[in-house]
């Protein structure tokens, strides 16, 4: 990545424009260029591809909620032993994201990213052609490493390609795969799982891998390995685990995540065996949580760089709401369904927020900030399903799970509340310490 642009990600303002020279078209272009960004108005193309590739990687992470039960009947597995496919593909989110961070730090980005994809894309055929519930497994585990590498690289990549107030936007970019993938992706798994079987699902996300690959290897820029001054440096990174608001972000991120994937994980059953719906319905309330997902990340995308810690407890807390109405009302089909969808919008709102947050307070770390993110929203991907089987398998039935998920809301909201106080103390400290006179300016005696 060019110095000038790992510079400005690190915090560095590009240098102000004089007032007496007015910036005319042709300048502005002229001093866009020397600051190697985009204008402020304009998202560079390779964060759309990086955006598109995301879609392959989320259907594939959360289609299972909707062939759940096609894929336990024929594994011949309980619901919740099924739902452990979910938490293994966490799992090794959490693991993969910070080691493959690590490995890859040196090495070209691009490359990286083709690497990761066409790994991804093997596993896939590997779940598609597993002839045992163990092979499933380790399936979803080498897919999920090798997803959670491109997720932390391509988070480097796409806030490195844009300003610093820029940030959400990026990351709702990519974000925005995923809720692409909830309005399409998904639903056209939980489809493909009823008809033609769940392996076609997996079959299918394969040929979507290989799309992405293309997208990728055509249009995103190539990097050079930073030397120099400019080369990262492992060591250096790992300083940015020192900083409590980082272990702040991640927890907000996690107990976020495990909310929602509490739910989310059992909500076919839930809408099946308790809203009373029948089987066909759950691709389309996968489309509406999906559909939810994109409006959530377009208004958090708008709104979470300028109102950042508004952002995180708004969402939050409206989660908080939405699944205490939905253990409540579970039901009622019309409820069940529209909650679903008010679920997507909430829990997708705060995701730019999230992603801004640890980028901002692990900015001199962009890959490991990154790598963090992704093992932060896992944790809670492999927290909340956990707790939701746990609740399942102790006969309190599939309201229990939304239950599951307003507690671990609300201790989200908590953990916001604890971040704000710690931002806002550290802020006040950094004034004094500005405003202190130093002993040289000190009258003496």
């Amino acid at each position: 990545m060019a110095a000038p642009v790992r510079r400005l990600v690190a915090g560095m303002p590009a240098e102000p424009t004089p007032p007496e020279s007015p910036r005319t078209p042709a300048s502005a272009a002229v001093a866009d260029a020397a600051t190697n960004r985009k204008p402020a108005h304009r998202m560079p193309l390779a964060v759309y591809i990086l955006g598109l590739s995301v879609f392959a990687l989320g259907t594939s992470e959360f289609m299972l909620s909707g062939i759940l039960q096609p894929l336990a009947r024929d594994m011949d597995v309980t619901i919740p032993q099924a739902g452990l496919l979910i938490s293994a593909f966490a799992v090794g989110m959490v693991v993969g994201a910070p080691v493959l961070a690590a490995a890859t730090l040196r090495l070209p980005r691009r490359t990286t990213l083709i690497a990761l994809l066409a790994v991804f894309g093997l596993g896939q055929v590997a779940g598609a052609v597993a002839p045992t519930y163990a092979v499933l497994f380790v399936s979803r585990v080498v897919s999920a490493l090798a997803c959670a590498g491109f997720w932390a690289v391509g988070a480097a990549v796409a806030v490195s390609l844009v300003a610093s107030n820029q940030r959400a936007r990026a990351m709702a970019v990519m974000v925005g795969g995923l809720s692409i993938a909830n309005i399409a992706g998904v639903p056209a798994g939980a489809f493909l799982g009823q008809h033609a079987g769940w392996r076609a699902a997996f079959w299918a996300v394969a040929a979507l891998s290989a799309v992405a690959l293309v997208g990728v290897v055509a249009l995103v820029p190539r990097t050079a390995v930073p030397t120099g001054d400019d080369r990262p440096q492992l060591r250096k990174e790992l300083r940015i685990y020192k900083d409590k608001q980082v272990w702040l972000a991640l927890v907000t991120i996690a107990l976020n995540a495990g909310a929602v994937f509490a739910l989310f994980s059992y909500l076919s059953p839930l809408l099946t065996d308790v809203a009373g719906l029948d089987e066909s319905w759950v691709p389309t309330v996968l489309g509406l949580f999906g559909l939810g997902g994109l409006i959530g990340t377009t208004i958090g995308g708008r709104i979470a760089d300028a109102h950042l810690f508004g952002t995180m407890y708004g969402g939050i807390a409206a989660s908080t709401v939405v699944l205490a109405l939905l253990a409540l009302l579970a039901e009622s089909p019309v409820a069940a369904v529209a909650l679903s969808l008010m679920l997507g919008v909430s829990a997708f709102t705060t995701a730019p927020a999230l992603n801004a947050r640890m980028f901002n307070v692990a900015g001199a770390a962009p890959t490991l900030a990154g790598a963090t993110t992704t093992a932060s929203f896992n944790i809670g991907n492999t927290v909340g399903p956990w707790l939701g089987g746990l609740a399942i398998s102790a006969h309190w039935g599939y309201q229990s799970v939304a239950w599951t998920g307003a507690v671990l809301a609300a201790l989200g909201v908590a953990a916001t509340a604890v971040a704000s106080v710690v931002q806002r103390r550290s802020a006040a400290s950094r004034v004094v310490a500005t405003s202190s006179p130093s002993k040289a300016d000190q009258p003496v005696g």
